[in-house]
């Protein structure tokens, strides 16, 4: 099977390479190689099944942020393909997103398979072939391309784009043809924490700041108590600025939780003695005029060695003190962590010295490009790992459509 382009890979990055491509230049004979059943399956299940496609961060420098990893290198990249290019493309293509509160993206119809369809389709009408149960197993460079030994017999091409995101084997065979490949380390995760403080109260969410004791760690955000400990927004950006960090200290650490992020220490024991001063008759544990769910606040109070029949007048100083304290400094033993299987991001990949990123083009190999996930870089939950797809994609597409319409093959 003889092509002009192969794109290993046939998730987000691989699709929109791909579909960019032939639309850019209809000429190409272009073919995705998948090694499982189905396409797109990571994009199915993103989002919770709703595909949180970009973010509405719409300025290169400020998007640039949300990447603990490749943050320098994709800011050229950004000024050529952004968050609003996403949206136009999408909608280019018969998909509306619609922008949450919190700046994430989704579809319109609230479904991944919308997405899904719109790959398909597009790949379908620019007519790129799709190879699905199709294995990679050897890559050759030859003189004027590459032959690629898979299960489904030889490929050949003149360019090959590598789109295999976190897959150990593609990067075992790019490390063996030269390339550096940094050691990856998960990096969005949750907390496994076993503590009294935080037990049976799964569900709850509020907002909080969190940081990794003895680090400079630290990050603020949604923060939701889990049956095995703590996740949400706020915990999975501090795990994953500080995948490396808490990879070398295998999971083994304290966090320090401020449940009330508008108040330190002093400043909630003042507001708690007014309370005490003001509502001296009234039942402790009936929480009043703190911003926190009830139950954590009630659990917190109790901790304290505060019965649920204490008054506010019959609070002690040194009871208000621990109270404080719990509310603002409450140190927490992590043991472990949990990794959402099926949307799992890794911190490292392909040196990113060791990649052009005006083109996407190895610097030691021509006609070897990777976009999306393959790549040493990730970011935060919040569509910004989708970004990073969306642009490396569209600059491979755009690199080799250019070369072949202008013969520079």
């Amino acid at each position: 099977m003889n092509y002009d382009i192969v794109i290993i890979g046939g998730g987000a990055a691989g699709f929109f390479t791909a579909i960019n491509l032939a639309e850019k230049n209809t000429q190409l004979k272009i073919a995705i190689v998948e090694r499982g059943k189905d396409v797109l399956s990571k994009v199915k299940i993103s989002g919770g099944g709703r595909c949180n496609v970009t973010h509405a961060c719409f300025e290169p420098k400020e998007l640039t942020r949300f990447y603990p990893r490749g943050e320098k290198e994709l800011l050229g990249p950004f000024h050529q393909f952004c968050s609003g290019d996403t949206i136009a493309w999408f909608e280019d293509h018969g998909v509306t997103l619609k922008i949450e509160e919190d700046g994430r993206m989704f579809p319109d119809t609230d479904s991944s398979q919308t997405i899904i369809d719109c790959f398909v389709q597009a790949a379908k009408k620019a007519k790129v072939q799709v190879l699905t149960s199709t294995s990679v197993q050897q890559i050759y460079k030859g003189e004027r391309g590459y032959k690629l030994d898979t299960t489904a017999g030889t490929i050949t091409c003149i360019d090959l784009v590598l789109t295999t995101g976190s897959n150990p084997k593609i990067w075992d065979m790019v490390e063996e043809m030269g390339h550096k490949i940094v050691k990856p380390v998960p990096s969005l995760f949750t907390f496994n924490i076993k503590d009294e403080r935080i037990k049976d109260l799964m569900g709850i969410a509020t907002l909080a700041e969190v940081r990794v004791k003895d680090t400079k760690l630290e990050a603020s955000g949604p923060l939701l108590v889990t049956h095995w400990g703590m996740s949400g927004p706020g915990i999975l950006r501090l795990s994953a600025w500080g995948a490396r960090i808490l990879a070398e200290k295998n999971y083994q650490f304290q966090i320090v939780v401020n449940w009330l992020p508008q108040y330190d220490k002093e400043s909630i024991k003042e507001e708690l003695q007014v309370i005490r001063k003001e509502h001296a008759k009234k039942n402790v544990v009936k929480r009043i005029a703190i911003e926190l769910p009830n139950r954590l606040w009630e659990r917190l109070v109790v901790i304290c060695g505060i019965d649920d029949q204490t008054k506010w007048a019959e609070v002690n100083n040194k009871q208000l003190e621990r109270l404080s304290e719990e509310l603002t400094e409450g140190v927490y033993q992590v043991n472990g962590k949990s990794t959402f299987k099926d949307e799992f991001v890794t911190a490292g990949g392909i040196e990113l010295k060791e990649v052009n990123f005006k083109t996407m083009q190895s610097k030691m190999y021509g006609n070897l490009y990777f976009a999306g996930e393959i790549l040493n870089i990730d970011a935060i939950t919040g569509g910004f790992n989708f970004q990073n797809a969306w642009t490396t994609g569209y600059l491979v597409a755009q690199a080799i459509a250019e070369k072949h319409l202008n013969n520079e093959i």
